[in-house]
C-alpha cells in the first residue's frame, strides 16, 4: 500500500462510546485504509458469522462505511473476500 501511494493505519484504534462515554479499552481493525474502508485480514479454514459481526461492528464504531474481510485460507482470493457496506 504505501509502495502504491494509499496513506493506511495498521492496527488501527476504534474507539468504543457507550451512552455517550468513552470506552477505555476500544477495537483493533487490521488495516484502515485511506479513512475510508477497513480490512480485516484473516487465515482460517473457513469464516463465520462471528468474523462478519467483527467487521460490521468495526464499521459501525468506527463511522466508515466500506469494509473487507479477507481470509487467505482459501485457494483463490476471491473465494476469501467478503465486501460489506453500512
Amino acid at each position: 500500500m504505501t509502495e502504491a501511494g494509499i496513506r493506511h493505519r495498521r492496527e488501527a484504534a476504534i474507539p468504543v462510546v457507550f451512552k455517550g462515554k468513552k470506552l477505555d479499552k476500544g477495537f483493533r481493525a487490521d488495516i484502515v485504509a485511506e479513512d475510508k474502508i477497513i480490512i480485516e485480514v484473516e487465515a482460517i479454514s473457513a469464516l463465520t458469522p462471528i468474523d462478519d459481526a467483527q467487521i460490521l461492528t468495526y464499521l459501525r464504531m468506527s463511522g466508515i462505511r466500506v469494509g473487507l474481510l479477507m481470509n487467505f485460507h482459501s485457494l483463490r482470493l476471491i473465494d476469501g473476500l467478503r465486501r460489506f457496506i453500512v
